[in-house]
């Protein structure tokens, strides 16, 4: 199955994305985090490939359980890195660039609009609870788990990266400040490598994001 082919999946969130008309796309200035000098900063050098590829001998749902929950923490802490700036008041909404807003649907099923901070709250709290679900990923010897774990991962990795092209997009001068960008981009490629090994994402789900990890195919990080 393809890294771009995969259905549309259910999940909290929502993404509504806009077209620009092309004469003012045209004036608008490419992301910091595209500027290739930005883009290369890694802790890691060459591609995840080899990283990501299930190991002889191991469990598939072990070895994306494992994955999935290490993606977490370090998403979990990026995002608390730079929490101080997304705020209320600075992002009022979750946004991933000029063309991509993420709503919340409530425990009513109505779509609501939040701003970033509360988005990622709901997001992290609920990946959480998901987590620590011992009928979903459980941890004793023996237990299986359930049939419906890829649709279980599928949506933790949509909300994870949308957390990711949030920080991209609205907080990378902070991450350049702090000089960690190359912590970011070797998580984002990794993050992205993993999905795309175990086809976690769907191509919409990746559009925010696409000219950097297209950008990373071509220099043979991420491999297409």
């Amino acid at each position: 199955m393809s890294f771009f082919g995969l259905g549309k999946l259910t999940g909290i969130g929502k993404q509504k994305q806009s077209s620009a008309p092309s004469s003012a796309a045209a004036k608008v200035q490419p992301p910091l985090f595209l500027r290739k000098n930005h883009a290369l900063s890694h802790l890691v050098k060459g591609s995840f490939k080899g990283v990501v590829q299930l190991p002889k001998y191991t469990d598939l749902n072990e070895w994306l359980s494992i994955n999935t929950f290490e993606f977490f923490n370090l998403v979990n802490m990026f995002y608390g890195v730079i929490t101080d700036f997304c705020t209320i008041n600075e992002c009022p909404t979750m946004s991933a660039g000029p063309s991509t807003e993420y709503t919340w649907t409530d425990t009513q099923r109505k779509t609501i609009k939040l701003a970033a901070p509360q988005y990622i709250d709901y997001v992290l709290s609920q990946i959480q609870t998901t987590l620590d679900d011992e009928r979903v990923f459980p941890t004793k010897i023996g237990a299986d788990f359930p049939k419906d774990i890829r649709a279980t991962l599928c949506v933790i990795y949509r909300h994870l990266f949308r957390i990711l092209a949030h920080v991209y997009w609205s907080h990378y001068v902070e991450l350049l400040n702090l000089r960690i960008e190359g912590h970011i981009n070797s998580l984002f490629a990794h993050f992205i490598s993993f999905a795309k090994e175990f086809d976690l994402l769907d191509r919409k789900d990746i559009a925010p994001m696409a000219d950097l990890i297209v950008f990373y195919e071509q220099q043979g990080i991420i491999v297409s």
